[in-house]
């Protein structure tokens, strides 16, 4: 009975995306262990395509591979993760200032969207989309900024910085600190306003740099 398992490079990719999910969403955690098997059965893959995808993971930064003892999800620091953020800061003030410059009707139609669906799940109490919103709307803005390098560096230092993005967003009071941050850089992208958009995205990545400088019982 043929086993049905993918296999290649598209058993490859499906593990590695399927591990990266796992990550965001908080189903897999920093130091859990990450076993062949399971990982093969889970997402129907060969153990080869489980073995590459943990190497192109662990290339990432996000997984450790330990001689003789496997794989797991690799921990960030606090310091690190600062660290990680400073970086960000820079990448993602000069996307802002790109956008600011370049930004379609269509896509400034998008912005205004998310804009109002931002405030909306602060008005409800909902940290879960409003999470998921700061996600898209930072990504958008890379997109829009067309800077092709600085969204790859992004996507790498953003794997990263998973569990502290999840647990700032549902820390209380911080999706009301962090909205006015997002809109200020929404709306300077739609005035086309470079100097204002990159400004707005430093503040906001400042302003995360202590909220994490701050989280609790970390070293």
């Amino acid at each position: 009975m043929a086993d049905n398992r993918v296999t290649g490079q598209e058993g490859r990719r499906v593990v590695s995306t399927g591990i990266r999910r796992a990550l965001s969403s908080g189903d897999m955690v920093p130091g859990q262990r990450l076993v062949e098997q399971e990982l093969a059965e889970t997402f129907r893959a060969t153990r080869s395509c489980v073995r590459e995808a943990l190497q192109d993971l662990a290339a990432e930064d996000l997984v450790e591979l330990i001689p003789r003892r496997g794989a797991r999800v690799r921990a960030v620091s606090v310091n690190e993760a600062v660290q990680i953020t400073e970086c960000r800061a820079s990448l993602e003030g000069l996307c802002a200032r790109r956008a600011a410059g370049v930004a379609t009707e269509e896509q400034r139609d998008i912005l205004r969207e998310t804009r109002e669906n931002m405030s909306k799940a602060v008005a409800a109490g909902d940290p879960e989309t409003y999470s998921a919103l700061n996600r898209r709307l930072h990504d958008l803005i890379a997109e829009i900024s067309g800077q092709k390098v600085a969204q790859g560096l992004l996507d790498r230092l953003n794997g990263q910085m998973v569990r502290y993005q999840f647990r700032l967003s549902l820390r209380p009071g911080r999706p009301a600190q962090s909205l006015p941050q997002h809109l200020a850089i929404i709306d300077a992208i739609l005035a086309g306003d470079p100097e204002a958009a990159e400004a707005a995205s430093r503040a906001h990545l400042d302003s995360v740099v202590e909220a994490l400088r701050a989280t609790p019982g970390e070293s």
